[in-house]
């Protein structure tokens, strides 16, 4: 982990993609307490277009998606686009490939290791910990998708993405978890039975995407120490490493293809955002027989968020990078420069007494409802101000 000090601050002009910090701090302030804000926003005007926004907010219990459960893998494939440009550096400094792996494998650990933190606090009761993370899923998954990003070509890539996305598809659809599954559904017939319902899913085959018959969870009861987060299965396990693999190797295609060429152009925006396009069509299409599901990382959950990042950044990228619009984008600078601190400091730091000291006496002046709003908005202002204080500090805490 390394903290970077004044003459070692990012830079902010054009040799940094500035389309990529303000994305990933915007996506960031979410977790920071935006939706809370929204939540309250709600709150204070009940109408259906409010409760729609608010529903958002939150995580769906299995199959669909929501603006929630993008947020993560938003992450990472932000994480992916950075690392062309970062791998170009270490090459220019005359680094070696197995130094480059080094540093690739250390950054990993160390996501593993603080995801286990922030899952645990210091703890010793390791049978009872939870091992699988947000953060440790960011850096496996980020770790596999550079090493192949390192080894091959662009064609190379593409079809690498079809065969694990395929392939993924085809495991969950054809092999149901075997401990919560009838014998007679492993037999030669079964399988061709379920081979032919790939595309109208029949009982079978939708039992292998569920929490209770899935594959996915199989594993994660089989190898994965300690406990997991639903008790059975767990989000960020170890078989959704693969689609997410492809997730972070999206971003870095992305990434490498905005690097190209050096100087910013619309002609990139523009391609990026048909390819966004395209993606997330696949994923909608993909979704009536292989549904959309975060807790399962599924091919069209993989397809659908990658293709609306892309859209996103298309669009920030042509805006910021191209078009040289930047009133207002330091805001969410502060965060995206220290996107990991933040997440790492809500766990660590109690901000709810400085939100209290600074806006409780205010926020009691009013009714119930506007109280909760001031007090949300409260709370982000808070942990901006400690991002800020960092950033005019040019402290960065990079992973």
């Amino acid at each position: 982990m390394e903290t970077e000090q004044k003459n070692k601050a990012p830079a902010s002009g054009s040799d940094r993609l500035l389309s990529l910090d303000v994305f990933r701090g915007l996506n960031m302030m979410f977790i920071m307490g935006l939706s809370g804000v929204v939540i309250a926003i709600a709150h204070c005007f009940p109408c259906s277009f409010w409760n729609t926004i608010a529903e958002q907010m939150n995580h769906v219990s299995w199959h669909g998606i929501r603006h929630h459960d993008m947020i993560f893998p938003t992450f990472l494939f932000l994480a992916g686009v950075s690392f062309p440009f970062s791998l170009a550096k270490q090459r220019s400094q005359g680094k070696s490939s197995a130094a480059i792996y080094r540093k690739l494998c250390t950054r990993a650990l160390i996501l593993v290791v603080l995801g286990i933190l922030y899952n645990n606090t210091v703890s010793f009761d390791f049978a009872n910990m939870r091992y699988a993370s947000v953060l440790g899923h960011i850096g496996l998954a980020w770790l596999g998708a550079a090493v192949l990003f390192m080894n091959s070509r662009v064609r190379t890539q593409l079809l690498l993405v079809v065969l694990i996305l395929v392939g993924y598809w085809l495991l969950l659809a054809l092999v149901p978890a075997p401990d919560t599954n009838p014998h007679d559904w492993f037999t030669r017939e079964a399988f061709q039975s379920r081979f032919q319902s790939l595309l109208h899913p029949n009982e079978q085959v939708q039992r292998g995407f569920e929490m209770e018959g899935s594959l996915v969870g199989y594993v994660d009861r089989c190898c994965l120490p300690g406990r997991l987060h639903r008790e059975i299965h767990d989000p960020e396990g170890l078989l959704s490493l693969i689609p997410a693999i492809v997730t972070a190797l999206l971003g870095m295609m992305t990434g490498s293809c905005i690097r190209q060429g050096q100087k910013a152009s619309g002609r990139k925006a523009l391609c990026l955002l048909l390819a966004g396009l395209v993606l997330t069509a696949i994923g909608y299409l993909w979704d009536s027989c292989f549904p959309i599901n975060k807790n399962l990382w599924t091919s069209s959950f993989t397809c659908f968020v990658g293709g609306i990042s892309m859209v996103v950044l298309a669009v920030l990228y042509y805006l910021i990078d191209v078009r040289k619009f930047r009133w207002g984008m330091w805001i969410f600078l502060v965060v995206g420069m220290n996107s990991i601190t933040i997440y790492m400091a809500q766990r660590i730091v109690n901000f709810e007494p400085a939100r209290d000291f600074f806006f409780g006496n205010f926020a009691a002046m009013f009714p119930p409802v506007v109280a909760e709003l001031i007090l949300a908005v409260g709370y982000m202002a808070v942990c901006w101000t400690f991002l800020l204080f960092l950033y005019k500090r040019k402290i960065f805490l990079k992973v």
